[in-house]
């Protein structure tokens, strides 16, 4: 398996574990539903990923797991720590600790996107930090945890599955280049 499946093997699973922490916040029925398609979706992708023939950009990895990357990761889950400690023991608020999570791992993809130059990271930072911030205005509203929990916990977990299979689409689709003489695309 290439570095780049296993991104994107790493990423869905963390959507995954978002979703199913998460869920549980909301009432049983849509709880249980989202659980439910976020293991059919991981289990579907990690299928997919698997029959998919390494050839082309996949046959040689395009993502590094490198100093930098260790870096970025050692960041985050020192920021991430630290912010769990400060939400839970100085400002008593643990309902405000999924939108921190969902916060830092958002930031952390603006790393990745520098570190492995992929600008596209860039918007699922974006999305992710996004969410989280809104968790934590919520949680900082006295919003109902279920509240939370949907925002900054089961909506990041779509995005992170939804960007691994968005991926995986866009390789399935057929590449277009552009012709000297016309200089419109052709398949």
């Amino acid at each position: 398996m290439t570095r780049e499946r296993t991104g994107r093997i790493i990423g869905a699973s963390f959507g995954l574990a978002f979703i199913q922490v998460n869920a549980g916040a909301l009432p049983v029925a849509a709880g249980t539903a989202l659980r439910v398609l976020a293991v059919a979706a991981f289990v579907a992708l990690l299928i997919t990923l698997r029959r998919a023939p390494a050839s082309g950009p996949e046959a040689a990895p395009a993502v590094h797991f490198g100093r930098r990357y260790r870096y970025v990761v050692a960041a985050e889950a020192v920021v991430g720590v630290a912010g769990i400690v400060v939400i839970n023991n100085v400002l008593h608020t643990p309902r405000a600790t999924v939108g921190w999570i969902a916060l830092v791992v958002g930031v952390h993809f603006f790393g990745l996107a520098v570190v492995w130059r992929m600008p596209a990271l860039h918007l699922l930072g974006a999305g992710l930090s996004g969410c989280g911030a809104a968790g934590l205005a919520l949680a900082a509203a006295g919003a109902p945890q279920a509240a939370v929990a949907a925002v900054a916990g089961v909506l990041p977990g779509a995005l992170l599955l939804g960007s691994a299979w968005w991926k995986v689409r866009g390789d399935a689709e057929p590449r277009r280049v552009a012709t000297p003489s016309s200089g419109a695309a052709v398949s």
